[in-house]
């Protein structure tokens, strides 16, 4: 089955805790502190795999984590950072928060985005360390990472879509035309799921043809199966408008979809077309009577007999729009991409330092609850000793 949403959570890495410890050496009694830093906890990381066609792999899993900092330790050893997450997703997927918000648009070859950022490590005593306090005794525990809930959204990226009603030989033209095995069958909705298609010419170019399931009337609404597949044809650059010539008022037709093109929206009205009349071979001669400054050529085809066949090829390599320009790589290789979404702020403005007694909270001090979680997620466990606003409290 073609899967081309998904909905996952996302947790990134704490940071490890920095250590609470002291030079203790033979001869050296009053050694000073030594406790290393804690390690950046991991993050998840999305990264497109130009060899998937789907999100078929996070309909089995939903829930990811990245992993932990390690926590800094004596003689000023630093924790080991977490091990990063990273999923692989098909090329022209959309990341969106679970609020709708678009984060991330990872529509290049080699694109990635780091979805949930790890935890900072927390810092050791050492760091603590002034001319006038020469013995901290805290230390801090690492932030906690990122937690998201995300929806993921595929748009295929092909260089022309098959559009038209169902049974109108869509599937049966992609067969001619390209490598593609869609299935074919004389009854509607034949085709249940988008499929991908690769045309080559005698020069070496390629071209990527996607055939969507057929549109009926109210499909922008609801109607149908092709409600569902109108976002893969939003970045096509050219559309095949397949009209099955064989049955009457083809003009009608025409128009109807266009309408349920209009009325969807994303722009996909005003893309240019090359119509095709098919199946010529049980309708004969036959005109579109359209005045459509969007269309840029009629192709009279056959899939049975291969009538047209090498003409509409022909048109495809001749008036398909060039793609753009590829994003200019940056200094690691790594294709630009689109991230919408604003770095977070540190979680709450406070942070929380390990004692040799127990625990102190510097910074404005949270509610209660979200105060009890960071000191529970941070390891405190029920009757530890809390410092907070110069207070000593018993963690119940």
């Amino acid at each position: 089955m073609f899967n081309d949403r998904a909905r996952i959570r996302i947790t990134a890495g704490r940071g490890g805790s920095g250590g609470l410890s002291f030079r203790r050496e033979k001869y050296v009694p009053k050694g000073g502190p030594d406790g290393g830093d804690g390690g950046r906890g991991g993050d998840v990381v999305l990264e497109v795999d130009p060899d998937l066609r789907d999100l078929s792999f996070f309909q089995g899993r939903k829930r990811f984590k990245a992993g932990s900092g390690g926590p800094g330790r004596g003689t000023n050893k630093h924790g080991a950072d977490g091990d990063d997450v990273v999923l692989r997703v098909p090329l022209g997927t959309q990341v969106f928060s679970d609020e709708g918000q678009l984060i991330a648009d990872l529509a290049g070859a080699r694109s990635r985005v780091v979805a949930a950022r790890g935890g900072a490590g927390g810092r050791g005593n050492r760091r603590f360390a002034t001319p006038t306090r020469r013995a901290p005794r805290f230390a801090e525990v690492g932030l906690p990472g990122e937690e998201l809930e995300l929806e993921l959204r595929l748009k295929l990226m092909a260089d022309a879509a098959l559009v038209g009603f169902p049974n109108a030989g869509k599937s049966s033209l992609l067969r001619r035309i390209s490598n593609a095995k869609p299935k074919v069958a004389d009854y509607p909705f034949t085709t249940l799921a988008p499929v991908l298609g690769t045309v080559d010419s005698p020069s070496g170019r390629q071209l990527t043809v996607a055939d969507v399931p057929g549109l009926i009337e109210g499909a922008s609404e609801g109607v149908g199966l092709g409600h569902e597949f109108l976002a893969h044809l939003e970045r096509a650059r050219l559309l095949v408008h397949v009209i099955d010539a064989s049955e009457p008022d083809v003009a009608e037709r025409y128009e109807l979809i266009g309408r349920e093109l209009a009325a969807y929206g994303a722009g996909l009205d005003r893309l240019q077309q090359i119509v095709v009349l098919n199946k010529i071979d049980v309708a004969g001669e036959v005109e579109l009577p359209v005045e459509d400054e969007r269309i840029l050529r009629v192709v009279r085809t056959s899939a049975v007999t291969g009538a047209g066949i090498d003409e509409l090829v022909n048109a495809l390599f001749e008036l398909c729009p060039p793609a753009p320009e590829p994003a200019e790589e940056d200094d690691d290789g790594l294709v630009e991409f689109l991230v919408y979404r604003p770095r977070p702020e540190a979680r709450g403005g406070f942070r929380i330092l390990r004692t040799d007694r127990g625990y102190r909270v510097t910074g404005p001090t949270p509610d209660a609850d979200e105060l009890e979680a960071a000191l529970r997620a941070a390891g405190a466990k029920t009757g530890a000793e809390v410092e907070v606003d110069g207070e000593t409290v018993i963690l119940s």
